[in-house]
């Protein structure tokens, strides 16, 4: 049970910025298109198009979630030309990602 102790933690609560941080990170992993944009990005470095293309999503359905994922830091962009692309931009959560993933592969 080692294994699981928070690191760095100086007190028994939590802060309320790493509370929200937290819940939102977990708010972000709980829907399932997120999921899948993520999991896509996590192959491949793809366009708002790309990625709606591959995944059969509505192109502004796209850009909101990536939007939600870009202000919690979990995916980053990059600009070619006029074209937008993006990337994963937290190696932590894209861990406990692959995490839960192999782990409903393996249930």
């Amino acid at each position: 049970m080692e294994d699981y102790k928070v690191e760095n933690s100086s007190s028994e609560e939590l802060d309320s910025e790493t509370l929200f941080i937290v819940s939102q990170t977990f708010k972000a992993l709980g829907d399932p298109t997120r999921i899948r944009i993520l999991y896509l990005l996590f192959k491949n470095e793809c366009s708002v198009n790309k990625i709606a293309e591959t995944l059969d999503i509505r192109q502004s359905t796209v850009s909101h979630q990536l939007r939600f994922l870009k202000n919690l830091r979990l995916v980053q962009s990059r600009r070619e030309g006029t074209t937008m692309y993006y990337s994963p931009d937290d190696e932590h959560v894209m861990l406990i990602l692959k995490q839960m993933i192999n782990h409903a592969n393996h249930s």
